[in-house]
């Protein structure tokens, strides 16, 4: 069995997919209102991160459902 360092971390496991998350989630903060900005974002409150967390998690299932269903956007 081989061994995940980062195992219960919230690392990318793929370093080339990172900016592309970090994308992702400035364009869904940017959509529920939230004032994301590059780097340290401690301001925020713990409902503000939860719901861009929140709503990712959505949209990748919805695009992944998609996806099986032979229905890519």
């Amino acid at each position: 069995m081989a061994s995940n360092k980062s195992s219960g971390s919230n690392q990318v496991e793929v370093p080339e997919a990172r900016d592309a998350m970090d994308r992702f989630k400035m364009e869904v903060a940017s959509e529920l209102g939230v004032d994301l900005k590059p780097g340290y974002n401690g301001d925020i409150t713990a409902k503000e991160a939860g719901s861009i967390g929140g709503e990712m998690v959505r949209k990748m299932i919805k695009r992944q459902e998609e996806e099986m269903a032979g229905r890519s956007e």
